[in-house]
C-alpha cells in the first residue's frame, strides 16, 4: 500500500510541477526514481497516463481522469494526517478571535483568558467590536456571534443558549403602567439599540408565531450598555441581552416585562470559515468555551 501511494503521489507531483526535473527539485527526489514510479503505475494500470516529450508533458484522457481522483484522494489523506497531528499536538500559534464588545468585556473575557492559561503556546488577537466581521477577508479564525447562522459559507457550532429581556425602570412603569401585550409598546417610549437585529422593530412570539412591533422613543444608540443606562434613568423600555440586563434587574433598577412573549432559540455560536481541516487551536477553543459555559451559564 505504501508503495502504491508513493507511485500515485509521484504521478501527481510530476504533473503539478510541470515535469520530472521540476518535481525532483521541488520534492527532493531523484528524477530517475520519479520516472520509475510513474512507469510502474502505468504498467500496473495497463494504460499510459502521460505523454512525454523533451519539451512538454501532458496527460492522456485516462491520465486526466486518474489525476482528478488521485489528487482528491491525496488531499483527503493529507487533511487526515493534519487532523490527527493537531489532535495529538498541543495547540500553538496565533489565534484571531472576534466577538461583540459588551459581551466580550462582560462575559467572554474570563473564558478566553482561562483558555490562554490552559494553552500557553497560543497567542491571542481578541477583537471586540460591534460590527459584522468578514472572517475570510480579515483573517479571523473564529467569531463568537449571538444570532442564528445566515452565511452558508460559514460553519457554526452552538456554544450556549442566550435570551433577551425587555425591561423598564420602576418609575416608568409607575407612570405608564405594566404593558400586557407587545403591541402596547407602540404607544410607549422605547430605547432603540441599532445593533439589535431588527433595530426599531422588536420581535416577540405569540401562539408560536413571530410578531414584529415597531417602536419609537427619545433615543437611538449603538451600544447596549448606553441603552441600559438610559432605561435605568427612566427614558424608556429597552431590549437587552440577559447578561447585561440581569445585574440591573437584581439591583432593582430595571423590572422585566412581557416575559411570556419573548423569543427563544437564540444562541451564542462559534462561527468559522468552511474548511476541510479545522486547526487544532480553533477546535480546542470551541471545546473549551462549550465546557466553560456549561459550568458558567449565561443568565
Amino acid at each position: 500500500m505504501t508503495q502504491d501511494l508513493a507511485r500515485i503521489r509521484a504521478f501527481v507531483q510530476v504533473f503539478d510541477s510541470g515535469g520530472f526535473s521540476a518535481a525532483a527539485r521541488q520534492h527532493g527526489r531523484s528524477k530517475a526514481l520519479l520516472s520509475k514510479y510513474v512507469t510502474d503505475l502505468e504498467d500496473y494500470l495497463g494504460v499510459r497516463l502521460m505523454n512525454r516529450t523533451t519539451r512538454k508533458l501532458s496527460l492522456t484522457e485516462a491520465g486526466e481522469a486518474y489525476y482528478r481522483e488521485a489528487s482528491a484522494l491525496l488531499q483527503q489523506l493529507d487533511d487526515l494526517d493534519a487532523t490527527i497531528t493537531d489532535q495529538t499536538a498541543e495547540p500553538r500559534g496565533m489565534l484571531r478571535v472576534s466577538a461583540p464588545r459588551n459581551f466580550g468585556e462582560s462575559t467572554l473575557a474570563p473564558a478566553i483568558y482561562e483558555y490562554l492559561k490552559k494553552y500557553p503556546k497560543v497567542s491571542l488577537d481578541l477583537r471586540l467590536e460591534d460590527r459584522y466581521v468578514d472572517l475570510v477577508d480579515e483573517g479571523i479564525d473564529v467569531a463568537l456571534r449571538i444570532s442564528t447562522l445566515a452565511d452558508s459559507s460559514l460553519i457554526a457550532r452552538k456554544i450556549a443558549d442566550m435570551h433577551v429581556v425587555v425591561g423598564a425602570a420602576p418609575a416608568l412603569l409607575k407612570q405608564f403602567g405594566m404593558p400586557k401585550h407587545p403591541e402596547d409598546l407602540r404607544q410607549l417610549p422605547c430605547i432603540v439599540d441599532v445593533n439589535l437585529q431588527g433595530q426599531s422593530n422588536w420581535r416577540f412570539i405569540e401562539d408560536g408565531k413571530t410578531i414584529s412591533v415597531p417602536v419609537n422613543g427619545p433615543l437611538r444608540v449603538n451600544s447596549p450598555l448606553a441603552a441600559r443606562q438610559a432605561a435605568v434613568m427612566n427614558l424608556g423600555f429597552v431590549v437587552l441581552p440577559s447578561y447585561l440586563a440581569e445585574p440591573s434587574i437584581a439591583s432593582g433598577d430595571l423590572v422585566p416585562v412581557l416575559a411570556d412573549f419573548l423569543p427563544t432559540g437564540q444562541t451564542l455560536q462559534a462561527v468559522y470559515p468552511h474548511r476541510r481541516h479545522l486547526a487544532g487551536k480553533v477546535r480546542a477553543l470551541i471545546d473549551h468555551l462549550v465546557d466553560w459555559f456549561q459550568h458558567h451559564p449565561i443568565h
